[in-house]
């Protein structure tokens, strides 16, 4: 833990109006296990998912139209053909690209920029601080006034984002509700359509959306139809965090079923068609 200079005056724990301890903490419990299992959530999940949104196969079924949302929308040439729901807007991308480059950006800034994202990778990437009563190795303290954490202020236009891009995912998932017969639904179906509900829940308990439906109201009594909303949306923002982990782990799982089932290595599980 470096001290405060004369060019870096002492904040947080260095502050003088705070006790002055030798220890870097006075716990004994074993606080650095949730830094521990948030740490390695983040790592399966950031490396699965590079893995396969640069994979550049086994990501549609052609015959029930099931693709990954690693891969939605897919506008460019280098797409299979019936996985361009909306197009080719471009050509063939070089294999740095991935084929959902329009989305990805954006899915991925609306979550680091997410309120509780924040707080997991601050506390245990930054250790800012790691925990309750541990000191921060640190010996300025500046928040989100300086770049690039200042950025964090636009979360809002990211959530905007992923409001589309979920109604893209939708689309898709509506779309695989077709078989060579039909309509048909299988597995996939129960898979993809589990997931996609589940992102809705994710990205409206945003505390972005509280503030679209709520926010900047002085009577609620004046406008009944958004202060609904506004409960309902607070309703689910009280589990965002346990909405944003278990959304994490339905992508891999549908991308995962999705890339078996596309590669061959099993068969969908159909009931009708």
């Amino acid at each position: 833990m470096s001290a405060p200079t004369a060019d870096r005056p002492a904040t947080g724990v260095f502050s003088p109006t705070r006790a002055q301890l030798p220890q870097r903490k006075l716990r004994t419990d074993r606080w650095w296990l949730p830094i521990f299992w948030t740490d390695l959530g983040f790592s399966v999940f950031v490396i699965y998912a590079t893995v396969r949104a640069f994979w550049g196969s086994a990501y549609y079924v052609e015959d029930y139209h099931y693709l990954t949302p690693f891969y939605s929308p897919c506008v460019s040439e280098s797409c299979v053909e019936g996985a361009r729901h909306f197009g080719a807007w471009v050509g063939e991308l070089p294999w740095f690209i991935p084929m959902a480059f329009i989305s990805l950006p954006f899915l991925l800034a609306f979550r680091l920029t997410c309120y509780y994202y924040r707080k997991a990778y601050y506390r245990t990437v930054w250790q800012s601080p790691p925990a309750c009563a541990v000191a921060e190795p640190h010996s300025a303290y500046t928040g989100e006034t300086r770049f690039p954490l200042i950025l964090q202020n636009i979360h809002r236009y990211f959530f905007y984002a992923a409001c589309i891009i979920s109604i893209i995912n939708t689309y898709d998932v509506i779309k695989s509700f077709h078989s060579p017969s039909g309509f048909g639904f299988g597995l996939g179906n129960i898979i993809l359509t589990a997931n996609v509900i589940l992102l809705w829940i994710y990205t409206l308990s945003c505390h972005s959306c509280r503030h679209v439906t709520g926010g900047r109201l002085k009577h609620f009594s004046r406008h009944p139809v958004r202060y609904w909303l506004w409960t309902q949306v607070s309703v689910i923002n009280t589990k965002h965090m346990q909405w944003a982990w278990i959304t994490l782990g339905t992508l891999i799982l549908t991308d995962f079923y999705i890339m078996l089932v596309a590669s061959g290595t099993i068969h969908d599980l159909r009931f009708i068609g």
